[in-house]
């Protein structure tokens, strides 16, 4: 199958160091060149794939600082999408509902990732406008607030099976990973590891908008004794962080469409504790791979009850339920169906790679 995959500019695909759409993207593009498909990856110069890279930009927008305006790039990437579109078999987008008006205008299907929020009122008139787009959602919490959208399905994210393990460390802290914003709520974390007398560590990165945030409500927590603060680590060092800890905290404050750390956490073998909020009830099976709280005091409560887990049994869970092979075999389904609803054009079928099965 010829498969165009469009990134957003703003991280390389994969990203140097934060950055969780444009890690699943390749991921899930890797995934499906070993499955033995054409795939072209639109996206910033400084990608790296066994795709066949499209360079929109020499660099990725956040570590490029001369650019002012990135939706000058990403309007002109989505025509060079439209322009070649019938060289795919379908093209899959990850830019929100930027590429609707377009590529609705063409022949070729196409399908849309919604990576982020969709529960602001602005949404609805939107999605009423574009009704008949086929989108996915990453979690099905995530589509709670729109009603009108056209779901072509719902696809957690998965990630390569032997991109994080377990190491052969003993667990000995509890650990917050990702970024530092009013809606991930570290404070929380600071207040629950205290409760429990255990040694916090903190690996997030501080955007520009929330340092204001930062430096005036966190910075100082960090200065309490059991608090480390280690700041943005990369995938290399995430295996060991996160096999260290005895638990990740995902104190929560907002409807997470999905939250990546979680199956990061899993894949090292790391119960999670997370709020209950938006996509957490479809990621932590409550008592197997961690647990899903309410307040500050059952969070607490739930470090107590961790015993009871097998850390064997939460790497088990991830390799069943958050694998890219189960990510790419599910968004492939998506594909051959809006294929079959849109066109007759034949498809190109990938020879069988060795211990693979085709699409």
């Amino acid at each position: 199958m010829r498969i165009a995959q469009v990134a957003p500019l703003t991280e390389a695909v994969p990203p140097k160091l934060y950055g969780g759409t444009e890690r699943v993207i390749s991921w899930l593009t890797e995934e499906l060149v070993a499955m033995g498909h054409d795939v072209t990856l639109f996206a910033s110069g400084d990608s790296d794939t066994r795709a066949t890279l499209e360079a929109m930009w020499p660099k990725a927008l956040r570590l490029d600082g001369s650019v002012r305006d990135p939706n000058a790039l990403h309007m002109a990437m989505i025509e060079r999408v439209c322009r070649r579109a019938q060289d795919f078999d379908i093209i899959h987008t990850h830019l929100d509902y930027y590429p609707f008006s377009l590529l609705s205008r063409q022949d070729v299907p196409f399908v849309t990732t919604l990576h982020g929020r969709l529960d602001l009122p602005e949404h609805q008139p939107m999605f009423a406008t574009f009704s008949s787009v086929p989108v996915v959602s990453i979690s099905q919490s995530q589509r709670r607030p729109i009603h009108e959208a056209n779901w072509a399905g719902t696809v957690h994210h998965g990630l390569p099976e032997k991109l994080l393990t377990p190491q052969p460390v003993t667990p000995s802290y509890l650990a917050f990973l990702g970024r530092i914003s009013p809606e991930k709520r570290v404070d929380r974390a600071v207040r629950i590891a205290q409760r429990c007398g255990l040694p916090l560590k903190v690996a997030a990165k501080v955007d520009a908008v929330d340092q204001d945030y930062f430096e005036d409500e966190i910075k100082p927590l960090f200065a309490l004794p059991h608090v480390e603060y280690i700041g943005e680590i990369d995938d290399r060092q995430k295996s060991a962080f996160l096999s260290g800890a005895v638990a990740l905290l995902v104190p929560i404050d907002w409807p997470e469409p999905f939250g990546l750390v979680m199956i990061e956490a899993m894949a090292c073998g790391t119960p999670v504790i997370a709020y209950n909020r938006g996509s957490v009830p479809e990621i932590i099976e409550d008592g197997v791979t961690g647990f899903v709280v309410e307040d500050e005091i059952s969070a607490a409560g739930a470090i107590n009850n961790l015993p009871q887990l097998s850390r064997a049994v939460v790497r088990q869970r991830f390799e069943k339920k958050f694998s890219a092979r189960r990510m790419a075999e599910d968004y492939l389904r998506i594909y051959q169906q809006l294929i079959f609803q849109k066109s007759d054009r034949p498809v190109f079928r990938p020879q069988v790679v060795a211990g693979h099965r085709p699409a």
